[in-house]
């Protein structure tokens, strides 16, 4: 009874209001309507019968908020031109409008006093999912995710956004840059697609009661919000604990951990996993657009070793076919007509001089990253040469053309996305990016916790313990040992080695090919003999496992002269690559045994583009640092008690 006398007060209240708008249109100002809001709600006072208003002088409600339309469409506090005070007040009943319906003292104080609140409320129009807490202004996308469940409002409208993609959350057609979130985050989204999300990011089709995945829980999701001006819910909301620290836990010196290798050898792919396993990624918006124009301008690159290789393939085949010949067609006019020949891989003459400009750019350009204004102006010729059939037949023997690494063929087949001016990198597309600075990259996290509760407590390592991961290329490690001493803090160095190399060149100091592996082995002894590191333990990461699975099938192992000695025994099993991990890290650690007089080398295999194999080494390296810490504590103990340790300290 007294919730419908409740209701009743607010009906008659709003149709007040809806009285006093018009009778502030058509009258002067000298005598304007206010609201007295300083008691309860039903303190409201007035010289007429039967309304709960009276009306007062210049300070009134209305007179601050004066209308300056002249055409009424229906009471929305967004299509009133409310001219604001110069002075903050606060809200008042009235002000807020929430999926068509006014919001009163009740609902007012329920919104705000609510865990997570609406931030910079203003008086307005607004609509509001109360199932997954989406909340924006009526006619636009989602700007803030507030608290869930809240009895506030009218029913959400599926309108409520103005979203155009016939794709729909809780019944809402979202706009194209939530559809853009949604693609990324792995949901497959049809027309006429209806999704129902809970606030924790569980998102089922409607009517089926099976949950198909957590959006807030898919890796790069949280960066690409923020760059797509999309909320994100707080850590809370969407995990199923968070760890505690007690306030009187002391807080440990911040472990250092090296992180160096030759180019190409995965350290900056690692380095990237650890930003999108350990942190919440921020430490990337700073850099996205240098990631987007470092991207873009390797495409350039790319593009250009494809057009080198389609002259060779050109020439290659026609020489072929002049050699092909019939006796008859000899001399000049024979070779006049074989010049106007044509093959797969020849260019128009418009092509041409395209890939000659490109080509010219190229080799000119002091720069290895492009500007924006050059990447978007140059775009559609780049896009016209990439569809050309004889790009896309030397495309077909890119294994033929050394020196297009690996990862081209991944941007290559999506080259017309990536020259789209409202291009966004995935995070595939990150890890997969060459040519990241060689300068010092740190990164501060800790590793969280494990999900499985039943893990005993006693036996785990400190998940509040900080680390920093120290990227650093070892170019100046070979020939500067000065550049390594700001590194002599560091408790662990981790020196990564890719299994891919022992088929592979590269041009070395004294401008000679030689074997990347011998080149890899020759950074990485320079680096364990330097004195900075005596004390320091190493893991080695042997890298690109992947890749390497793959070659071995077709490239023998013995390729490198290091390891002519690699003999395996043959069997019906497919274990060959596992064999050749062995046998390289058995290599390396009797190396490294040789050149630190009898230490152990610590020894991992990576799939560097895998995220649970890269966490899988990170925490490794962890292991190792907990394993020396407690042995330095043992050793100190038995020091103090003895001269002469019965336990040896040769690692």
């Amino acid at each position: 009874m007294s919730r419908n006398v409740y209701d009743n007060w607010e009906r008659l209240v709003v149709a007040t209001l809806r009285r006093e708008q018009l009778w502030e249109l058509f009258h002067a100002h000298s005598r304007t309507p206010s609201v007295s809001s300083t008691g309860s709600d039903l303190s409201f006072s007035s010289p007429l019968p039967g309304l709960f208003f009276e009306f007062s002088g210049p300070s009134s409600w209305y007179q601050q908020n004066s209308l300056r339309e002249t055409h009424i469409r229906g009471y929305k506090a967004n299509e009133l031109g409310v001219e604001k005070s110069p002075e903050v007040r606060q809200l008042v009943p009235g002000d807020i409008f929430v999926n068509g319906k006014a919001l009163f003292s009740r609902e007012l104080a329920m919104l705000q006093s609510c865990r997570y609140p609406p931030k910079k409320l203003t008086p307005g129009n607004y609509w509001y999912d109360r199932v997954s807490g989406f909340w924006g202004k009526q006619g636009s996308k989602p700007s803030q995710i507030i608290s869930t469940q809240l009895d506030i409002g009218g029913r959400l409208e599926q309108h409520a956004s103005n979203g155009n993609t016939l794709v729909f959350v809780n019944g809402r057609e979202i706009t194209r840059v939530e559809l853009r979130m949604l693609k990324f985050a792995g949901v497959k989204c049809y027309p006429d697609t209806r999704l129902w999300m809970y606030e924790d990011g569980l998102y089922e089709e409607e009517g089926t009661n099976f949950q198909r995945g957590r959006i807030w829980g898919k890796v790069g999701v949280k960066l690409l919000c923020s760059m797509l001006s999309l909320p994100f819910p707080p850590k809370s909301s969407y995990t199923s604990r968070e760890l505690s620290v007690p306030d009187h836990f002391e807080q440990r010196a911040i472990q250092k951990i090296l992180l160096t290798g030759c180019r190409g050898s995965g350290t900056s792919t690692i380095f990237k996993q650890a930003i999108f396993l350990y942190t919440d990624q921020t430490s990337l918006l700073d850099e996205f657009e240098h990631i987007k124009l470092l991207i873009q301008s390797n495409l350039y690159r790319y593009m250009s070793i494809l057009l080198e290789g389609r002259e060779h393939f050109e020439e290659e085949t026609m020489n072929e076919s002049r050699r092909n010949k019939s006796a008859d067609k000899q001399g000049f006019a024979g070779d006049a007509d074989a010049r106007d020949e044509k093959c797969i891989y020849s260019f128009s003459p418009r092509m041409k001089a395209l890939s000659d400009w490109l080509l010219y750019i190229k080799a000119s350009s002091s720069s290895d990253v492009f500007s924006a204004d050059f990447i978007e102006s140059s775009a559609p010729l780049l896009q016209e040469l990439w569809s050309d059939p004889a790009t896309q037949q030397t495309f077909n023997r890119r294994r033929e053309l050394t020196m297009l690494s690996t990862v081209a063929n991944y941007f290559l087949e999506c080259a017309f996305d990536i020259l789209n001016p409202y291009y966004c990198p995935t995070p595939d597309s990150i890890l997969y990016a060459e040519g990241f600075p060689s300068s010092p990259s740190y990164l501060d996290f800790s590793f969280p916790p494990p999900h499985n509760d039943e893990d005993n407590s006693w036996d785990q390592p400190d998940f509040t313990r900080r680390y920093q991961l120290i990227r650093s290329m070892s170019n100046g490690v070979e020939h500067n040992n000065n550049s390594l001493e700001k590194f002599e803090d560091v408790q662990m160095v981790v020196f990564c080695i890719s299994l891919s190399d022992y088929d592979e060149s590269v041009i070395d100091e004294n401008g000679a090919s030689v074997n990347k592996m011998m080149h890899d082995r020759k950074c990485f002894e320079s680096t364990v003999t330097n004195p900075l590191f005596d004390q320091t333990p190493f893991l080695l990461l042997l890298t690109k496992y992947d890749l390497f699975e793959q070659k071995i099938a077709d490239a023998p192992l013995d390729k490198c002269d290091w390891f002519n000695d690699f003999h395996p025994f043959r069997s019906f099993h497919n274990d060959m690559a596992e064999k050749g991990f062995h046998y390289i890290s058995i290599k390396f650690k009797y190396l490294y045994k040789a050149l630190t007089g009898g230490k152990k080398l610590f020894v991992a295999k990576v799939a560097c583009l895998e995220q649970e194999s890269t966490d899988a080494a990170l925490r490794y390296a962890r292991e190792i640092l907990d394993w020396e810490e407690e042995m330095n504590e043992y050793y100190f103990d038995t020091d103090y008690f003895s001269d002469d340790s019965f336990y040896s300290r040769g690692r």
